[in-house]
Protein backbone atom coordinates (compact mmCIF):
# COMPACT_ATOMS: atom_id res chain seq x y z
CA UNK A 1 0.00 0.00 0.00
CA UNK A 2 1.52 3.47 -0.93
CA UNK A 3 2.77 5.40 2.05
CA UNK A 4 0.29 8.77 2.42
CA UNK A 5 0.51 12.06 4.33
CA UNK A 6 -2.22 11.37 6.30
CA UNK A 7 -0.69 7.86 6.80
CA UNK A 8 2.57 9.97 8.90
CA UNK A 9 -0.04 11.46 10.94
CA UNK A 10 -0.55 14.72 8.95
CA UNK A 11 -4.32 15.40 7.45
CA UNK A 12 -4.33 17.55 4.82
CA UNK A 13 -8.33 17.37 4.78
CA UNK A 14 -8.89 18.24 8.78
CA UNK A 15 -6.36 21.15 8.36
CA UNK A 16 -8.47 22.77 5.06
CA UNK A 17 -11.85 21.52 7.46
CA UNK A 18 -10.05 23.67 10.26
CA UNK A 19 -9.46 26.62 7.76
CA UNK A 20 -13.34 26.64 7.03
CA UNK A 21 -14.43 26.92 10.60
CA UNK A 22 -12.13 30.02 11.64
CA UNK A 23 -13.09 31.90 8.42
CA UNK A 24 -16.02 34.05 10.67
CA UNK A 25 -13.95 34.30 13.64
CA UNK A 26 -10.78 35.71 11.74
CA UNK A 27 -12.98 38.21 9.58
CA UNK A 28 -14.65 39.05 12.78
CA UNK A 29 -11.67 41.02 13.92
CA UNK A 30 -10.49 42.81 11.11
CA UNK A 31 -10.01 46.64 10.87
CA UNK A 32 -10.36 48.90 7.66
CA UNK A 33 -6.84 48.83 7.30
CA UNK A 34 -6.92 45.35 6.64
CA UNK A 35 -6.46 44.12 2.75
CA UNK A 36 -7.79 41.14 1.55
CA UNK A 37 -9.19 38.09 3.12
CA UNK A 38 -8.09 34.89 4.69
CA UNK A 39 -5.93 32.14 3.35
CA UNK A 40 -3.30 34.21 1.30
CA UNK A 41 0.62 33.53 1.80
CA UNK A 42 0.62 36.68 4.19
CA UNK A 43 -1.85 39.12 5.73
CA UNK A 44 -1.43 42.70 4.30
CA UNK A 45 -2.06 45.76 6.36
CA UNK A 46 -2.65 49.21 4.93
CA UNK A 47 -0.16 51.61 7.57
CA UNK A 48 -2.36 55.03 8.29
CA UNK A 49 0.72 57.56 9.17
CA UNK A 50 -1.98 60.46 9.81
CA UNK A 51 -1.87 62.08 12.99
CA UNK A 52 1.95 60.34 13.58
CA UNK A 53 4.83 62.88 13.33
CA UNK A 54 7.42 59.91 13.69
CA UNK A 55 5.41 56.65 13.78
CA UNK A 56 6.98 53.33 15.43
CA UNK A 57 6.28 50.11 14.81
CA UNK A 58 6.33 47.82 18.25
CA UNK A 59 6.20 44.47 18.34
CA UNK A 60 5.88 41.38 21.06
CA UNK A 61 5.91 37.41 20.77
CA UNK A 62 4.51 35.35 23.57
CA UNK A 63 2.78 32.37 24.42
CA UNK A 64 0.29 30.51 26.63
CA UNK A 65 2.54 28.64 28.02
CA UNK A 66 1.16 25.73 30.74
CA UNK A 67 -2.20 27.05 30.71
CA UNK A 68 -2.68 25.05 27.47
CA UNK A 69 -2.01 21.63 30.03
CA UNK A 70 -5.16 23.01 31.58
CA UNK A 71 -7.24 23.48 28.56
CA UNK A 72 -6.39 20.26 27.84
CA UNK A 73 -6.73 18.03 30.75
CA UNK A 74 -10.38 20.24 30.97
CA UNK A 75 -11.31 20.02 27.26
CA UNK A 76 -12.05 23.59 27.12
CA UNK A 77 -10.26 25.48 24.32
CA UNK A 78 -12.10 28.68 23.72
CA UNK A 79 -10.69 30.82 25.92
CA UNK A 80 -6.75 30.56 26.13
CA UNK A 81 -6.62 32.36 22.74
CA UNK A 82 -7.79 35.55 24.83
CA UNK A 83 -4.83 35.18 27.06
CA UNK A 84 -2.13 34.70 24.14
CA UNK A 85 -3.64 38.24 23.18
CA UNK A 86 -3.31 39.64 25.90
CA UNK A 87 0.28 38.87 27.00
CA UNK A 88 1.40 40.40 23.43
CA UNK A 89 -1.42 43.70 22.88
CA UNK A 90 -0.25 44.60 26.53
CA UNK A 91 3.59 44.27 26.29
CA UNK A 92 3.49 46.52 23.63
CA UNK A 93 0.89 48.51 25.42
CA UNK A 94 3.59 49.31 27.78
CA UNK A 95 6.00 50.96 25.28
CA UNK A 96 2.46 53.26 24.52
CA UNK A 97 1.39 51.19 21.47
CA UNK A 98 -1.92 50.67 19.86
CA UNK A 99 -2.08 46.93 18.55
CA UNK A 100 -2.92 46.90 15.08
CA UNK A 101 -2.30 43.30 14.03
CA UNK A 102 -1.93 39.72 15.96
CA UNK A 103 -0.74 36.76 14.14
CA UNK A 104 -0.67 33.55 16.08
CA UNK A 105 0.79 29.58 15.83
CA UNK A 106 -0.98 26.60 16.89
CA UNK A 107 0.98 23.39 16.92
CA UNK A 108 -1.44 20.65 18.18
CA UNK A 109 -0.32 16.56 18.15
CA UNK A 110 -2.93 15.83 16.00
CA UNK A 111 -5.04 18.28 14.14
CA UNK A 112 -8.88 18.58 15.14
CA UNK A 113 -10.80 21.06 13.45
CA UNK A 114 -13.28 21.77 16.18
CA UNK A 115 -10.46 22.05 18.99
CA UNK A 116 -8.64 24.51 16.31
CA UNK A 117 -11.76 26.38 15.80
CA UNK A 118 -12.34 26.72 19.38
CA UNK A 119 -8.66 28.23 20.10
CA UNK A 120 -8.96 30.62 17.24
CA UNK A 121 -12.43 32.03 18.13
CA UNK A 122 -10.52 32.54 21.87
CA UNK A 123 -7.85 34.66 19.74
CA UNK A 124 -10.37 36.31 17.93
CA UNK A 125 -12.40 37.38 20.93
CA UNK A 126 -8.56 38.69 22.68
CA UNK A 127 -8.00 40.74 19.37
CA UNK A 128 -12.02 41.85 19.29
CA UNK A 129 -11.40 43.46 22.50
CA UNK A 130 -8.32 44.56 21.85
CA UNK A 131 -9.42 46.04 18.83
CA UNK A 132 -6.50 44.51 16.64
CA UNK A 133 -7.21 42.46 13.57
CA UNK A 134 -6.29 38.51 13.14
CA UNK A 135 -3.94 38.90 10.11
CA UNK A 136 -2.84 35.65 9.67
CA UNK A 137 -1.51 32.55 11.49
CA UNK A 138 -0.23 29.11 11.22
CA UNK A 139 -2.03 25.82 12.13
CA UNK A 140 0.98 23.16 12.22
CA UNK A 141 0.48 19.15 13.27
CA UNK A 142 3.38 17.98 14.48
CA UNK A 143 3.23 13.91 14.99
CA UNK A 144 5.28 11.76 16.88
CA UNK A 145 6.93 15.51 18.91
CA UNK A 146 3.30 16.00 20.60
CA UNK A 147 0.69 13.62 21.48
CA UNK A 148 -3.47 13.83 20.45
CA UNK A 149 -4.67 16.84 22.18
CA UNK A 150 -1.44 18.32 23.16
CA UNK A 151 -1.23 21.97 21.54
CA UNK A 152 0.48 25.12 22.11
CA UNK A 153 -0.38 28.19 21.62
CA UNK A 154 1.60 31.81 20.60
CA UNK A 155 1.58 34.46 18.71
CA UNK A 156 2.89 38.27 17.77
CA UNK A 157 1.45 41.63 18.47
CA UNK A 158 2.38 44.63 16.33
CA UNK A 159 1.44 47.96 17.25
CA UNK A 160 2.11 51.58 16.43
CA UNK A 161 2.72 54.46 18.38
CA UNK A 162 4.53 58.00 17.74
CA UNK A 163 8.33 58.50 18.97
CA UNK A 164 7.61 60.84 20.95
CA UNK A 165 4.71 59.14 22.91
CA UNK A 166 6.95 56.08 24.09
CA UNK A 167 6.41 55.18 27.22
CA UNK A 168 9.46 54.23 29.52
CA UNK A 169 12.18 54.85 32.52
CA UNK A 170 13.88 57.66 31.08
CA UNK A 171 10.18 59.71 31.83
CA UNK A 172 9.74 58.42 35.12
CA UNK A 173 11.12 60.34 38.38
CA UNK A 174 10.62 60.30 41.98
CA UNK A 175 7.52 61.24 43.36
CA UNK A 176 5.63 59.72 40.40
CA UNK A 177 2.41 57.87 41.76
CA UNK A 178 2.19 54.27 41.17
CA UNK A 179 -1.06 52.97 39.74
CA UNK A 180 -2.48 49.22 40.08
CA UNK A 181 -4.84 47.31 37.57
CA UNK A 182 -6.39 44.92 39.09
CA UNK A 183 -6.19 41.08 37.91
CA UNK A 184 -8.40 38.62 39.38
CA UNK A 185 -6.72 35.52 38.19
CA UNK A 186 -2.70 34.06 37.75
CA UNK A 187 -2.93 35.07 33.71
CA UNK A 188 -0.65 32.91 31.85
CA UNK A 189 2.24 33.17 34.85
CA UNK A 190 3.33 31.06 37.31
CA UNK A 191 0.91 27.88 36.05
CA UNK A 192 3.77 25.34 36.58
CA UNK A 193 3.91 26.40 39.96
CA UNK A 194 0.17 26.54 40.64
CA UNK A 195 -0.01 22.89 39.40
CA UNK A 196 2.33 21.40 41.01
CA UNK A 197 0.92 22.85 44.23
CA UNK A 198 -2.48 21.79 43.60
CA UNK A 199 -2.25 18.82 42.12
CA UNK A 200 1.16 17.11 43.15
CA UNK A 201 1.75 18.85 46.56
CA UNK A 202 -1.52 18.97 47.99
CA UNK A 203 -2.83 15.97 45.86
CA UNK A 204 -5.85 17.56 44.52
CA UNK A 205 -7.55 17.43 41.55
CA UNK A 206 -9.05 19.99 38.53
CA UNK A 207 -12.55 19.69 40.18
CA UNK A 208 -11.46 20.48 43.77
CA UNK A 209 -12.92 24.00 45.09
CA UNK A 210 -10.76 25.75 44.38
CA UNK A 211 -10.31 27.24 48.31
CA UNK A 212 -12.34 26.56 50.67
CA UNK A 213 -16.07 27.90 50.13
CA UNK A 214 -15.13 28.59 46.62
CA UNK A 215 -17.75 28.52 43.80
CA UNK A 216 -15.09 27.52 41.31
CA UNK A 217 -12.91 24.99 40.86
CA UNK A 218 -8.71 24.06 40.51
CA UNK A 219 -9.67 23.97 36.57
CA UNK A 220 -11.47 26.98 36.60
CA UNK A 221 -9.68 29.62 38.73
CA UNK A 222 -6.68 28.21 36.67
CA UNK A 223 -7.78 28.89 33.17
CA UNK A 224 -9.73 32.28 34.01
CA UNK A 225 -9.07 34.28 30.89
CA UNK A 226 -6.29 37.36 31.54
CA UNK A 227 -8.06 40.85 31.69
CA UNK A 228 -6.73 42.42 28.41
CA UNK A 229 -5.34 46.28 29.63
CA UNK A 230 -4.24 47.89 26.44
CA UNK A 231 -7.70 49.62 25.71
CA UNK A 232 -7.67 50.80 29.54
CA UNK A 233 -4.30 52.27 29.21
CA UNK A 234 -5.06 53.94 25.26
CA UNK A 235 -8.14 55.29 26.97
CA UNK A 236 -5.56 56.69 30.26
CA UNK A 237 -3.32 57.83 27.89
CA UNK A 238 -5.72 60.00 26.02
CA UNK A 239 -7.01 60.91 29.47
CA UNK A 240 -3.94 62.15 31.11
CA UNK A 241 -1.61 62.74 28.02
CA UNK A 242 1.75 62.97 29.05
CA UNK A 243 0.87 62.67 32.79
CA UNK A 244 1.04 58.62 32.00
CA UNK A 245 5.10 58.21 32.21
CA UNK A 246 5.29 54.27 32.22
CA UNK A 247 3.83 50.79 32.47
CA UNK A 248 4.89 47.57 33.87
CA UNK A 249 3.36 44.27 32.48
CA UNK A 250 3.37 41.70 34.85
CA UNK A 251 4.12 38.22 33.32
CA UNK A 252 6.71 36.05 34.25
CA UNK A 253 9.06 36.96 37.05
CA UNK A 254 5.91 38.64 39.01
CA UNK A 255 5.78 41.73 40.92
CA UNK A 256 9.44 42.12 41.54
CA UNK A 257 10.88 41.22 37.82
CA UNK A 258 8.75 43.19 36.30
CA UNK A 259 7.88 46.75 37.92
CA UNK A 260 12.33 47.51 37.73
CA UNK A 261 11.77 47.13 34.01
CA UNK A 262 9.92 50.58 33.78
CA UNK A 263 12.72 52.15 36.29
CA UNK A 264 15.73 54.28 35.39
CA UNK A 265 18.60 53.16 37.56
CA UNK A 266 18.23 55.81 40.29
CA UNK A 267 14.68 55.21 41.26
CA UNK A 268 12.88 52.37 43.40
CA UNK A 269 9.04 51.72 43.01
CA UNK A 270 7.68 51.13 46.43
CA UNK A 271 4.22 49.18 46.51
CA UNK A 272 2.23 49.08 49.39
CA UNK A 273 1.67 45.86 50.52
CA UNK A 274 -2.39 45.73 51.65
CA UNK A 275 -2.96 48.73 49.39
CA UNK A 276 -4.73 46.15 46.88
CA UNK A 277 -6.74 43.06 46.57
CA UNK A 278 -4.93 39.88 46.84
CA UNK A 279 -7.12 37.12 44.85
CA UNK A 280 -7.89 34.26 47.48
CA UNK A 281 -6.40 32.20 44.61
CA UNK A 282 -2.87 33.69 45.49
CA UNK A 283 -3.43 32.59 49.49
CA UNK A 284 -4.38 29.38 48.85
CA UNK A 285 -1.10 28.45 46.44
CA UNK A 286 1.44 29.73 49.28
CA UNK A 287 -0.84 27.89 52.01
CA UNK A 288 -0.85 24.39 50.27
CA UNK A 289 2.90 24.90 48.96
CA UNK A 290 4.17 26.32 52.08
CA UNK A 291 5.38 29.01 49.16
CA UNK A 292 7.65 31.97 50.80
CA UNK A 293 5.59 35.53 50.17
CA UNK A 294 9.18 37.05 48.61
CA UNK A 295 9.09 33.69 45.94
CA UNK A 296 4.99 34.58 45.45
CA UNK A 297 6.11 38.10 44.54
CA UNK A 298 9.04 36.46 42.21
CA UNK A 299 6.26 34.74 40.35
CA UNK A 300 2.84 35.97 40.03
CA UNK A 301 1.24 38.72 39.95
CA UNK A 302 -0.63 38.54 43.43
CA UNK A 303 -3.64 40.84 41.67
CA UNK A 304 -1.61 43.59 40.06
CA UNK A 305 -1.83 42.56 36.30
CA UNK A 306 -0.11 45.99 35.35
CA UNK A 307 1.39 48.48 37.07
CA UNK A 308 1.26 52.37 35.33
CA UNK A 309 3.41 55.53 36.73
CA UNK A 310 1.86 58.80 36.63
CA UNK A 311 2.28 62.41 37.35
CA UNK A 312 2.15 63.39 41.31
CA UNK A 313 -1.22 65.17 39.80
CA UNK A 314 -2.55 63.48 37.83
CA UNK A 315 -3.49 60.24 40.21
CA UNK A 316 -7.34 60.92 40.66
CA UNK A 317 -7.58 61.95 36.55
CA UNK A 318 -5.71 58.33 36.24
CA UNK A 319 -8.28 56.23 38.19
CA UNK A 320 -11.15 57.77 36.91
CA UNK A 321 -10.33 56.74 33.17
CA UNK A 322 -9.02 53.17 34.11
CA UNK A 323 -12.66 52.74 35.82
CA UNK A 324 -14.31 54.52 32.82
CA UNK A 325 -12.59 52.15 31.03
CA UNK A 326 -13.96 49.10 32.79
CA UNK A 327 -10.90 48.50 34.69
CA UNK A 328 -10.39 48.21 38.90
CA UNK A 329 -7.29 50.41 39.34
CA UNK A 330 -5.95 51.98 42.67
CA UNK A 331 -3.30 53.89 44.02
CA UNK A 332 -0.61 51.01 45.72
CA UNK A 333 2.33 53.47 45.85
CA UNK A 334 4.95 55.63 44.80
CA UNK A 335 8.65 55.88 42.72
CA UNK A 336 11.47 57.28 45.12
CA UNK A 337 15.28 57.71 44.92
CA UNK A 338 17.05 54.72 45.40
CA UNK A 339 18.65 51.59 42.51
CA UNK A 340 16.42 50.57 40.44
CA UNK A 341 14.25 47.22 42.46
CA UNK A 342 10.84 47.46 43.51
CA UNK A 343 10.05 47.42 47.27
CA UNK A 344 7.69 45.35 48.90
CA UNK A 345 7.25 46.41 52.22
CA UNK A 346 4.70 45.08 54.66
CA UNK A 347 4.84 41.89 52.54
CA UNK A 348 4.32 38.55 54.14
CA UNK A 349 7.85 36.38 56.11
Amino acid sequence: MPETYAGAGVDIEAGDKAVSLIKEAVRSTYRSEVVGDIGGFGGLFALRTEGYRQPVLVASTDGVGTKALVASALGRYDTVGIDMVAMTVDDIACQGAEPLFVLDYLAVGRLQPEMAAALVEGVAEGCRQAGAALLGGEMAEHPGTMADGEFDLSGTAVGVVDRADVLGPDRVRPGNVLIGLASPGLRCNGLSLARRVYLEVAGGDLADPAWAGAGISVGEVLLEPSVIYSPALRALAGAIGPGLHAAAHITGGGLVGNVPRMLGPDSDARLEWGTWVVPPVFGEIQRLGEVEWAEMARVFNLGLGMVVAVAPGQAEAALTALRQAGVDAVVVGEVLAGTGVAQLPGLPG
